[in-house]
């Protein structure tokens, strides 16, 4: 893992902007396409303020999210529409949105139909995450009803997540598909945070502390 401490939080969404733009652009250099996978929540909305706005082949690149919350695209629990608003506009509205969410009362129904939207993409070009004060990542909560199997090295590349506090069911990609983004980034800000991730990183347990899986070879953004 590496860790990054930036000065403040404007800073760090700049920097983190340009290093997602300029690793896309060198993934287009030697691939047709790219895959860029991004977090839901209020962290990251200021790094897509500013890489929508970025000059890339936007054409070639996929976007998708890592987790969602099983709920219409036009709810304001929706990290989709979270993208709509500030990443999938301006220049990066010519990149195909790749859905974790279709019409359906139960995620179990439509997972088949979702992995076939994305699995051809894989593996993941560029990968952000962000990280809960109780050390999960995605929705690869601590105390999830699927959680060991979306650790295990074999698990399906998404899976249906329901955990204490969650209102609402949620899909996510698992363990084995994020850690094997080609580069991986986790951006957090405060001290809780940071805390947080020091006691994953003394714990070293995924099952205890999600974000464990995907630390390995990751570069963490933090900000006060």
């Amino acid at each position: 893992m590496n860790f990054i401490e930036y000065p403040d939080r404007e800073m760090m969404m700049i920097d983190l902007a340009d290093i997602l733009a300029a690793e896309l652009t060198s993934v287009l250099m030697h691939e047709d396409q790219a895959l860029l996978v991004v977090p839901g929540g209020t962290t990251p909305g200021p790094v897509f303020d500013m890489l929508c706005a970025v000059d890339l082949d936007w054409a070639r690149i996929s976007v998708m999210l890592s987790d969602e919350r099983w709920v219409p695209p036009d709810s304001p629990r929706s990290n989709t529409r979270l993208l709509r608003e500030r990443l999938l506009i301006d220049r990066a509205a010519a990149a195909q949105y790749l859905p974790l969410y279709s019409k359906a009362e139960k995620p179990e129904e439509k997972l088949g139909d979702l992995v076939a939207g994305f699995a051809s993409r894989l593996p993941i070009s560029v990968l952000l995450l962000g990280m809960g004060e109780d050390m999960h990542t995605a929705s690869l909560f601590p105390e999830a009803d699927r959680l060991v199997q979306a650790l295990a090295w074999d698990a399906p590349p998404l899976l249906a997540m329901r955990a204490p506090g969650a209102p609402e069911p949620r899909v996510t990609l698992s363990a084995p598909v994020l850690d094997a983004a080609l580069a991986k980034h986790v951006v957090i800000t405060g001290p809780q945070k940071r805390a947080a991730l020091e006691r994953a990183v003394k714990i070293n347990d995924p099952l205890a502390a999600p974000i464990c899986a995907v630390l390995n070879g990751a570069t963490v953004h933090w900000a006060q």
